[in-house]
Order: C-alpha cells, then structure tokens, then sequence
C-alpha cells in the first residue's frame, strides 16, 4: 500500500508544480490547462481504484479535491 500512496503522493505534487507554473501558463495557457486536466483525471483514477482502501480521511480530503491536505496526509502517515 505504501507504493500506491507514495505513487498518489507524486501526482498531487505534480499538480501543485503545474498549478505553480506561472510561465508555463503565460507562455501557452492551452496547454498548461490541459496539463492540468490529465494530472487531475490521474489523481481522480488513482482515487477511485483505491477508495477501498484509503482511511477514511484522506478519501474525505481527496473527495473534496483538497489535494494539499491529502498530500499532508499521506507523507505524515508514511513518516509513521
């Protein structure tokens, strides 16, 4: 379970790097747009084939697209 959330854990950072990428989004806003929908539709896909066994506070944070409270989570539960 451990590779499966720290697999989670990359795609949200990558989120946040593309969310953070005021360059990429000045240069070509389409494409840092569309960026942004495939990393989220990989987050929602990775969410929904391990809903089942994900606490139920970090199906709570991943339900409510709070990413960075979900990426808090996890690298607190793997540091345990």
């Amino acid at each position: 379970m451990n590779n499966e959330l720290i697999n989670l854990a990359k795609l949200l950072k990558d989120r946040l790097q593309i969310i953070a990428d005021h360059e990429f989004r000045d240069k070509d806003s389409n494409a840092h747009l569309e960026s942004l929908k495939r990393i989220s539709e990989a987050i929602e896909d990775k969410h929904q084939s391990l809903k089942k066994t994900l606490d139920p506070r970090l199906r709570h944070y991943l339900s409510n697209m709070s990413y960075e409270k979900a990426l808090n989570h996890i690298e607190n539960s793997i540091k345990n």
